[in-house]
């Protein structure tokens, strides 16, 4: 009897003292909630408060597997993008978040979501579904990779290129 009160202590302290790891898949987490005021600086073209949440070395990726740019050229690539538009940002709707933990322990959170944008120059709206995938280490951003197509927006920019190019090519009518 005596035997079995200490097992049972024994196996009782053994299971209290079980390491919880943390949870390989989440759709809540510290780090879905850095990458959720990522896009909400994004889209108030905070970059100030967006470049917090990355690493100093951070790279990112858009639409390229190759050709990183720095978390600093971020606004400026954004910037570039943004003289098209009179207004652009994610919607509210529609949008998903996951943190998960691969099998080398490495922490990655993706999103999708649903970017829109109104052209300035005929005021017509483009949706591109977009996917951000985020490796996170001590808090950080470390590297970053954005997927969305371009194709609709670039051909609505063409569009409206060879409308003004054919507008300012209109012979002149004499009386």
């Amino acid at each position: 009897m005596k035997n079995s009160i200490l097992i049972l202590l024994a196996v009782l302290i053994l299971a209290a003292c079980e390491k919880k790891e943390a949870p390989r898949y989440t759709q809540n987490s510290p780090e879905i909630d850095i990458l959720k005021s990522g896009i909400s600086h994004y889209n108030t073209k905070n970059w100030e408060a967006m470049a917090a949440n990355f690493a100093d070395t951070a790279k990112v990726y858009y639409n390229t597997k190759k050709s990183p740019i720095s978390f600093k050229e971020v606004p400026a690539y954004h910037g570039q993008n943004d003289v098209n538009f009179s207004s652009r940002g994610f919607l509210d709707r529609d949008q998903d978040y996951e943190m998960v933990v691969t099998d080398k322990g490495e922490t990655w959170v993706n999103f999708w979501g649903i970017w829109e944008g109104t052209l300035a120059a005929d005021n017509r709206k483009i949706e591109m579904p977009v996917h951000l995938t985020a490796q996170f280490k001590d808090g950080k951003i470390v590297e970053e990779h954005g997927y969305w197509d371009n194709g609709p927006l670039i051909m609505a920019i063409q569009e409206i290129e060879a409308a003004e190019k054919a507008k300012s090519a209109a012979p002149v009518k004499l009386k």
